[in-house]
């Protein structure tokens, strides 16, 4: 029997998709990877998961698991053999149960993350994972990559948000870890090891997940900052006085808001423009006065000792939702303006002001008229440190000749420094080059030993990560 018929016969006729028009699936978000797969295939249950890869595994095909096709490192998208399956796991989107008193939601893998949150919400709780792209990101894809978001600094990345798994192995069998327990000392940790593996060792299909109750009151509010050093002595005194109740601290540079203002004209504007501008937000116990009232008056403390320059507190949720649009709109701003070199940075905070000072002026030496897009989640020391290419000047060019010298300026001073060279996006393709050259060597071994265990035939997403 031909092998896309036996695939047919596990999800049905209408979910093997064979052939042209598959560009949605085989191209990712940045349009930077394009490939071309054996066929597309959409299971809808764990069950024919579990069966499409044995029959993969049968046959010697690769798997490329794909959730969102949200993920901004080439992580879900196959490579242009033509030999790959791509798991579509859109079809897996039941939340399966919401249990109030323990706290825990359990979803597919195909659930949008925004669907999980709102079905948080319809209990009166809270998912806090939030992300850009939490309208069409997926809850497995974000467990794949471990990924961050806007609420890191209170709550955690996905990893501390998730207590158990249900997983499909590379041998086609299915790993039943999805329990609601807060302790569970019974060995090796595989939902740890799943977690942030990018589909290279199994296919996430289903999570149990951390809820928490709704805050009361939620603050947001922008500030005008002189420079880095006066934001982080913003945060340090945001952290002191506002407590755990401080769920989000985004900095944003000139340059980056003036992409979102070129691009998006429309977009309301609540302070002139300032060298830096943070994001601040509150969630706090009390009652929305009582919460405004620290919020103000953390910000008249900063404007009188000169951190701030400006400042504004949303009135309504709808001026809160705006604030945060402002910040979301960047990379989208970002991507109209052209492909771009993307460094997904983490640091420890009392680096950032040094490496944001020092880096513009060694890359305009490497690359002269370069343009540095500036932002990130600066509470748990996350940037998002890209190159556009001068104006006027073709990205494709300039990323052909200049890519390769800055990726190697920016890593070599984030690792002088004790950072790591992807905080939230993962390896994937882009990365995994770098992960080889600059990764310790005894942390890569152990990594090819587990991928060599779990995945003796090579066949999960090859060619990622490790």
């Amino acid at each position: 029997m031909d092998f896309l018929d036996t695939l047919r016969r596990i999800v049905g006729n209408a979910h093997v998709l064979h052939g042209e028009g598959l560009e949605a699936y085989e191209a990712d978000w940045r349009k930077r990877y394009r490939g071309r797969s054996l066929a597309v295939v959409r299971p809808g249950s764990t069950a024919e998961v579990a069966a499409v890869v044995r029959a993969c595994a049968d046959q010697g095909v690769p798997v490329v698991p794909q959730g969102g096709n949200t993920g901004l490192v080439g992580g879900g998208v196959p490579d242009d053999s033509g030999r790959q399956v791509l798991l579509q796991l859109g079809r897996l989107h039941t939340i399966r149960a919401v249990d109030v008193d323990n706290l825990t939601l359990t979803a597919e893998a195909g659930c949008i993350l925004q669907v999980v949150q709102q079905a948080a919400a319809e209990h009166d709780l809270l998912f806090p994972l939030s992300l850009a792209a939490e309208g069409s990101c997926s809850i497995g894809g974000n467990l794949a990559t471990n990924a961050g978001g806007t609420q890191v600094l209170r709550y955690g990345n996905a990893r501390e948000l998730c207590l158990g798994l249900e997983v499909v192995t590379p041998q086609g069998e299915v790993w039943d870890g999805l329990h609601g327990l807060r302790k569970n000392n019974t060995g090796y940790d595989l939902r740890d090891l799943y977690i942030g593996s990018e589909g290279t060792l199994g296919v996430i299909t289903a999570a149990t997940l951390k809820l928490f109750p709704r805050p009361a009151a939620v603050v947001t509010a922008l500030a005008a900052c002189p420079s880095v050093d006066a934001a982080v002595a913003l945060l340090n005194r945001a952290r002191a006085r506002l407590g755990a109740g401080l769920t989000g601290f985004e900095l944003m540079e000139r340059f980056a808001l003036s992409l979102v203002e070129k691009h998006y004209p429309h977009m309301p504007r609540p302070l002139p423009s300032a060298p830096w501008t943070v994001l601040l937000e509150l969630a706090g116990t009390e009652d929305e006065a009582t919460e405004r009232g620290r919020m103000e008056s953390l910000l008249g403390w900063a404007l009188e000792s000169a951190l701030v320059d400006d400042a504004v507190v949303a009135e309504s949720i709808a001026q809160s939702r705006a604030l945060w649009h402002l910040r979301e709109s960047i990379p989208l701003a970002q991507s109209e303006e052209g492909l771009n070199i993307k460094h997904d940075i983490a640091l420890p905070v009392s680096a950032i002001p040094g490496f944001v000072a020092a880096m513009p002026a060694r890359i305009a030496q490497v690359a002269p008229g370069a343009r540095v897009v500036c932002f990130g989640h600066l509470g748990d020391g996350n940037l998002h440190y890209n190159v556009q290419a001068p104006e006027g000047v073709p990205a494709p060019p300039f990323l052909a000749a200049h890519e390769d010298a800055l990726n190697a300026l920016v890593y070599d001073e984030v690792q002088r420094l004790g950072g790591s060279i992807s905080a939230e996006h993962g390896i994937g393709q882009l990365k995994r080059e770098d992960l080889q050259a600059r990764g310790h060597p005894v942390g890569l071994q152990l990594m090819r030993a587990v991928k060599a265990a779990l995945d003796p035939s090579g066949l999960m997403n090859p060619g990622r990560v490790v």
